[in-house]
Order: structure tokens, then C-alpha cells, then sequence
């Protein structure tokens, strides 16, 4: 259940990020109240995860999954452009994400 709560928190923090763009400085109302609500959804259910999991670990996967997605997001949604390092590097925080989820003893499964 705690991975799952994690799952929809960092998809929310995702929409809350691309909403944020779209807000233009939250001088768009509907945009701005997509980014409040989700990031508070996104909070809320990220303290929920931290009664079960290690922080570090839930906050590398949160912080890793977030970036990489996000920056996919940018590149599909704003047409935004990456080039090959920003794509090894995604690539090295999804492998890390991995990692940390099939080997780390620190993870609950």
C-alpha cells in the first residue's frame, strides 16, 4: 500500500509541476489551483509513505522519479529539447531508482 501511496504522490507532484508552468505565474486561475491541490495532495501522501519507509530512500525515489518524469513531461508537453547528456542522465536516476528498489536491504518490499 505504501508504494502505491508513493506512486500517486510523485504522478501528482508530476502534474503539479507541469500545471505550475502552464500557470504563468499563477496569474491563470485553473492552472493554479491544480498545482495547490496536487502538491498538497502530493505532500500529504509522501508523509503517509514516511510512516512505513525509510526517508532517504523514499525521498530518492520521489526526488529521482520526479526529475526524470518532469523532464519527459517538458520534452512531450512543452516540446522542450534533450539532448544526450540529459538523457544519460535520466536514464542514470531511473538505474539508481532501480537499484535502490531490487537491491537495497533498506527497502520494505
Amino acid at each position: 500500500m505504501q508504494w502505491f501511496l508513493l506512486a500517486v504522490a510523485i504522478v501528482s507532484e508530476v502534474i503539479a509541476t507541469l500545471a505550475l508552468k502552464s500557470s504563468n505565474g499563477f496569474r491563470r486561475l485553473w492552472p493554479s489551483v491544480v498545482v495547490v491541490c496536487c502538491y498538497s495532495l502530493a505532500l500529504y501522501l509522501l508523509s503517509r509513505t514516511l510512516d512505513v519507509l525509510p526517508v532517504g530512500v523514499v525521498y530518492a525515489i520521489w526526488s529521482g522519479s520526479g526529475v526524470a518524469l518532469v523532464t519527459l513531461a517538458g520534452h512531450f508537453f512543452f516540446k522542450q529539447v534533450l539532448d544526450r547528456p540529459a538523457i544519460i542522465g535520466i536514464g542514470m536516476i531511473v538505474s539508481g531508482v532501480i537499484v535502490l528498489q531490487l537491491f537495497s536491504s533498506s527497502v520494505t518490499h
